[in-house]
């Protein structure tokens, strides 16, 4: 990768100018591991007057990364993965990339946190809920215009900011199977889920991020208003109330901060940016107990051999220290160890061998394409439109998590008639 002084904004001073990523790493590991004279020095091997813009992101991300001077490697590693985020110097530049003039700027943001007490009419988000084991799941997807605003915000902002390895949840190029095929064939595997994950984020912690990444303090508030908000009043009121009062009465604390929403484009990406610090450190107890580490969203998985194996109560108490450090809380009752002895099942697959969909899901898919294949098609639709579609969702699913079962069931499709 290289770093154009046209790109950071300083043509002016030497238009053709550029940089390498060895000659970044060079600049960076050359002297003392403190913001300010990193700076300095690669500004100065950039042979420019003037701090170029991606400095002043680059630096803060790499220690933010590394907060110890890491191997010329790492770095140049890290490095291949990093992209500056816009140049948005203030609230001006900001309201240009999105479109919007300083009102709309203002009202969409919602510093003041009106969604809690105005009518549902003048809400940025709708509320609904959303059955889910133990409980429910409130949902709160932005209104059209938010919605374009946060899309913007992810592709020019938000995506460019580099992720921990371990997060493979909504992050390009990572995927279920991603997550999974670190822990294929491991003598024990452990997972747990985080307890109201979106909503335990709150509104400062993103805007502590947006800051590392390099965005002025105002510019990093204004984004912050613009992916985060408010359960209101009448919402709260009307959500079921679960048998596990205490997570319900937790949530609800959670909720009425300014926090990131279930439903906003923006939420898994700024999510995993937050849980940076968590995934390092998990990472280091991972390989404290000579195992591995991804996270799927909500979803910690771990796996490892005899160490973790014979040490795993006393891991299981230090992961929960971790998480509650960092202020995040494990749901006790989904923490389990799996022995290799039986099904170790994780995010919906079984990884005993590969990354596959549970034996009676693959039957039960098997079988209704033979039905569909003998009998016809609409014996098996029951009313449903666009029947074929759904059925080939369902494969190219299967297909990204385990390619081979994906192309048999794709054979068993291509034998379906339908024209009857």
């Amino acid at each position: 990768m290289q770093f154009s002084a046209r790109q950071a904004g300083e043509g002016r001073l030497a238009p053709s100018l550029m940089i390498s990523s060895a000659e970044i790493v060079a600049a960076l590991t050359s002297g003392p591991w403190h913001e300010a004279p990193m700076r300095t020095r690669v500004t100065l091997r950039a042979g420019v007057l003037l701090e170029p813009p991606w400095v002043g992101q680059l630096v803060p991300a790499v220690l933010r990364a590394f907060p110890l001077p890491p191997r010329a490697a790492a770095l140049e590693a890290f490095l291949r993965e990093w992209r500056p985020v816009a140049d948005l110097p203030d609230l001006t530049a900001l309201a240009r990339l999105l479109d919007v003039d300083d009102g709309e700027l203002a009202w969409f943001a919602d510093l003041r946190s009106w969604e809690r007490r105005c009518a549902a009419p003048l809400r940025h988000y709708r509320w609904w809920t959303m059955p889910k084991r133990g409980g429910v799941r409130l949902v709160a997807a932005p209104k059209p215009r938010l919605k374009e605003i946060q899309r913007r915000l992810l592709r020019h902002v938000i995506a460019p900011i580099a992720t921990h390895p371990a997060a493979h949840g909504c992050e390009p190029g990572r995927s279920v199977r991603s997550a999974l095929q670190p822990h294929v064939a491991s003598i024990v595997v452990v997972r747990t889920d985080l307890e109201s994950f979106f909503a335990s984020i709150a509104a400062t912690r993103v805007a502590g991020v947006l800051r590392w990444a390099g965005l002025p303090a105002d510019v990093a508030r204004a984004v912050t208003g613009l992916c985060t908000t408010v359960v209101p009043f009448e919402v709260w009121r009307a959500v079921p109330r679960p048998a596990d009062r205490d997570a319900h009465f937790r949530l609800g604390r959670h909720l009425a901060t300014p926090h990131l929403p279930v439903g906003a484009p923006t939420s898994p990406a700024l999510a995993n940016l937050v849980a940076f610090a968590l995934d390092r450190r998990l990472s280091g107890l991972a390989a404290a107990f000579e195992g591995r580490y991804t996270r799927y969203v909500d979803d910690l998985i771990f796996s490892g051999g005899p160490r973790l194996r014979g040490g795993r109560a006393r891991f299981v108490r230090r992961l929960d220290e971790i998480a509650a450090d960092e202020g995040f809380r494990l749901v006790p009752a989904k923490t389990v160890v799996l022995g290799a002895a039986g099904r170790q099942q994780l995010l919906g697959a079984v990884v005993n061998d590969h990354p596959t969909l549970p034996r009676r899901e693959r039957d039960s898919l098997r079988a209704l394409l033979h039905n569909c294949a003998v009998h016809g098609p609409a014996s098996q639709a029951r009313g449903r439109d666009n029947f074929d579609q759904h059925l080939l969702g369902r494969i190219a699913a299967v297909a990204a998590l385990d390619p081979p079962l994906g192309a048999r069931l794709r054979a068993q499709f291509e034998t379906i008639d339908w024209t009857v």
